[in-house]
């Protein structure tokens, strides 16, 4: 129905930078809020930022002034541009769309497959 693959994911040294991006397809009328969250080993997953469909942003405190989350309604693509980056920053960061789909005009939550960040000393 509806896909969100995610891509820009690796390996890094700490104090470096990595762009994520996660594009969505499918069955799409429109797009309300996209976001990012992670999870590392061990740990539950978490929000990271969120973005709605008019711009307005929210980012969890840690990544406050290190990260940017942006998106492209045109192309349904959310990105997240992170700077700074810590060893507490390593983990799988999963993409999501709250999406209403074009054949009921439902709204539902639906998430990528998860991307690997690794952040090194």
């Amino acid at each position: 129905q509806v896909q969100l693959v995610e891509s820009g994911g690796g390996l890094v040294q700490a104090g470096g930078s990595l762009r994520l991006s996660c594009a969505a397809s499918g069955i799409i009328f429109s797009i309300n809020d996209m976001g990012w969250y992670r999870q590392a080993p061990g740990k539950q997953r978490e929000l990271v930022a969120v973005i709605t469909s008019g711009g307005r942003t929210n980012y969890v405190d840690f990544v406050k002034g290190r990260f940017t989350i942006s998106r492209d309604n045109a192309k349904n693509t959310v990105s997240l541009q992170m700077n700074s980056l810590k060893n507490d920053d390593t983990a799988v960061y999963y993409c999501y769309a709250d999406v209403r789909i074009t054949t009921t005009r439902q709204s539902y939550d639906y998430w990528g497959q998860g991307t690997q960040v690794t952040v090194s000393s």
